[in-house]
């Protein structure tokens, strides 16, 4: 599987995506997950 560059609009779309679900009562888990990265990813993206 290949990897896949996601542009600085999408992972600031995906990262507003998270904080919306969890907002909405689920984990961060669960979100991350349905967003379809995975937690290394999206740690990494939070902290840039």
């Amino acid at each position: 599987m290949g990897k896949k560059r996601h542009s600085a609009e999408e992972i600031v779309s995906k990262l507003r995506q998270v904080d919306v679900l969890t907002v909405q009562g689920r984990t961060v888990a669960e979100a991350i997950r349905q967003i379809g990265v995975t937690e290394v990813t999206y740690y990494r993206w939070r902290s840039e």
